[in-house]
Parts: structure tokens; sequence; C-alpha cells
């Protein structure tokens, strides 16, 4: 394995982590468009929090570039780019295609693209390959070959880390499966699962985080009964975690790279063979209303408690996906914001974890630095379970008999929680 050359492409929560691995033990060349990201990559600086600066630097055979032609060198292509979808829940395949055209610029005979990035069953071969051999010129599985290879990796996790968690590996030969498997071997301490093919590799995947989708789909459909029924959902779920074999879901918003994402993969490719998928439409149906829903309660309790809905001032606290994680995308707190704005409310956010300029950007929302007292707010949300929030005076924050709702349940005195 000596003489490896690897190329990985796009440098976020998923492909950093990967590159900085492999940096320790092969030349790695990590590329990515955004040269604000390389320039701190290079200083030591990773804005998404899940690499640390000395485990950087102790990626000594790692270099940064901009510069796709810096990847010519490269045997081992690694796509790790996003994948998300559109405004009409259908997959978003530009990053991937566009990272499948810079690689095929510099592809040569007997190198291997290896796919990282959440898709369907089939897309490599179907999507991928066809634009790999038309920018090369080269034959699949003859001149050069694919791998696939999904990743796990769970932003804010510092127990999972990518070396920590078991791996698929798939090859488009079965000889390419194995240098792909000995690949990843070489890195993962967890260890690795070598599947029959890219298809079965990509399908494990996307039905991972579907699974759990569909189990928090439930847990949130059960949170809704319970309301109506006048009983507390976490005290029935602890009361039934008390059986060996109960899976321990929370109801809350599901937003996200994956979770919220990956079940429209598997419902594209279902709909496209002529197969209507029910339950998991169904799970996704429960967990993108959630959001709306918390925002009719939070309006009904400000009702109740007297408060006059248009106009009122509402803090909403949490702008992430999940708890002490800086990781903005697909999140559904949007959806709470939106639908108390519907109604007339003047919402504030904060949010210490989440990059002020990131979330202008992408919703369009002017974060607070910090929130103050003096506002007095009619209803405060605690949308994200961030440590930080549980540590806050909120009745500092309050306007006499203000509504606190608190999505995650971590509070004890708040007036509605799912």
């Amino acid at each position: 394995m000596n003489d490896i050359k690897i190329g990985i492409v796009g440098l976020g929560y998923v492909g950093l982590p990967l590159a900085v691995e492999f940096g320790k033990k092969f030349d790695t060349i990590g590329f990515d468009i955004n040269l604000k990201r390389v320039n701190e990559l290079r200083n030591g600086i990773d804005r998404t929090l899940e690499t640390e600066t000395e485990n950087l630097k102790s990626a000594t055979r790692l270099t940064y570039t901009t510069n796709y032609l810096d990847l010519k060198p490269c045997n081992y292509f690694i796509v790790t780019v996003p994948t998300p979808i559109d405004k009409y829940k259908n997959p978003d395949l530009t990053p991937v295609v566009k990272s499948t055209e810079t690689v095929g610029k510099v592809l040569s005979k007997g190198d291997i693209v290896i796919y990282e990035s959440t898709v369907y069953p089939g897309c490599t071969e179907e999507v991928c390959v066809p634009i790999l051999e038309k920018e090369s010129g080269l034959k699949f599985n003859v001149d050069f070959f694919c791998g696939y290879s999904p990743e796990r990796i769970n932003p804010g996790d510092k127990v999972h880390t990518v070396t920590k968690i078991r791996k698929i590996t798939s090859g488009s030969t079965p000889e390419i499966g194995k240098k792909v498997n000995e690949l990843y071997q070489s890195i993962i301490t967890a260890g690795t699962f070598l599947a029959s093919s890219l298809k079965v590799a990509e399908a494990a995947k996307v039905i991972e985080n579907s699974q759990r989708d569909i189990n928090i789909a439930f847990v949130n459909e059960l949170a809704k009964l319970f309301n109506v029924l006048g009983i507390d959902t976490h005290e029935v779920l602890a009361a039934a975690g008390t059986k060996w074999n109960f899976l321990p879901f929370q109801p809350g918003l599901v937003g996200g790279h994956c979770i919220g994402v990956d079940p429209y993969y598997l419902t594209y490719k279902a709909q496209e063979v002529g197969y209507h998928p029910e339950v998991i439409l169904s799970g996704r149906r429960i967990n993108d209303s959630m959001g709306f829903y918390v925002a009719g309660q939070i309006i009904k309790l400000m009702i109740k408690t007297g408060h006059t809905v248009s106009g009122s001032k509402v803090l909403v606290l949490g702008m992430t996906f999940k708890e002490n994680c800086p990781d903005i995308r697909n999140s559904r707190v949007i959806d709470i914001i939106d639908e108390l704005k519907q109604f007339g409310c003047n919402v504030d956010v904060y949010d210490p974890w989440a990059d002020p300029e990131e979330v202008k950007h992408e919703y369009k929302i002017a974060m607070l630095d910090k929130p103050e007292a003096k506002i007095g707010y009619d209803a405060i949300v605690l949308a994200v379970a961030h440590d930080k929030f549980k540590e806050m005076d909120l009745s500092s924050l309050k306007n006499g008999h203000a509504v606190v709702y608190d999505v995650k349940g971590i509070l004890t005195d708040s007036d509605g929680r799912l």
C-alpha cells in the first residue's frame, strides 16, 4: 500500500475527519471549492468543531487545495460532498455531479473512485459512472473502478468518531471491493464490513436513517395523542423503557443532513421503479409537520395565559439541528419560527453554537448576540437542548406569565413540552 495517494473531494463534516486520518498514513490531498474553508484548515482551524487543532497538525501527509489539478497524482478518490433535497423533496445530486465531473478530469488508468455521499441504490453506477467515463475517456471496470463506503459521521459526537464507527465498504468488482476494504481497514479501528455490491452498500446506508426516522415519527405521533389525552409523553416513555428491548426514541424536530433527508432518496428511487412507499412517506409527513405543530401548541398556551398573540415577543433558543453542535443544515427550528411569524409574533433567535453569518445566509435570520432581560418575552421556546441553555436564568427574560415551551423536554418547570 506504499504507492497509495488519496484525494478527498469535499472537506465538510464527513470529508475532513476522513482526510485527517488518511493523512496520518498516506499522501492525502483535501480538495474543496471553498477558499475560506481551505485557508482556515491550513491555519489549523475547523469551524465545524469536528476536528481539534492538534489532530489536524498530526496529519503530516495531508495538504489542502482549491485547484482540482492538484488531484492529478492521486490514484484513490473519495467523494464526500453533501446530498441535499430540493424544495420538492427530490434528491439534489448537484454536488455529487459537479464533484464527479472534477474527478473525471483528473482520472487515470487504474484509479478507484469511492463515494461516501448518501445516495439511492444504483446512483453510483447509473449517474456517476457515465460522467466519469465521459470526462476521462476511460471505460468503467476496465480502465477505472468504483467503490461505495457510506459515511456514518454523527456531528457533535466526540465518542463515536470516524475511526470508532464500523465502516461498510464495497467495490465495483470483487477484487476492487477487497482493495477498498483494505484501504479503510488501515484507519478504521472498529472494523469494516465488505458488502457484496455497490447497490447493497448504498441501500444499507439509506435505510439506516430511514429506520430512525420512522421510529421517531412513531414517538412524535404518540406525543400528539398523549397531549390530547392529558398524559406526559416523557413519563410514558420512561415507564415503557424499563423493558429490556424497548427502543429509547424521543419526540422532537427531525432535521439535519441525514435523518430528515435520506428517506427521500429511498422513496425517490422506489417511485421511479413504480413502487409507492407508504410507511416511509407517512413517517416523513409526521416528522416534517412537527415544527408547525409545536408552534400551534405555543400559540394555544399563550392564548390560555392571556397573551395577545399578534405583536407578542417570542424568544427561540436554538437554531442548530441538534444539541451542542454548530451544524445548521436542514434545521427544522425554522418551521417553528416561520409559523410563529405567520401568527404575527415578533421572533428573536439566540444560539451560542450557530455561526451568525451562516444563519443569516441560510435562513435570512439575524440572531441575537445575547438575550436581554429588558425586552420581556411573552413566550420562550427551548428548541434545541444545548447544555448552555440548561444553565440560563429564563425567569429574568419573561414578561409576567410568559409561556415556556420545552421542545426537548429537558426543563422541570416548563408550561409545555412534546
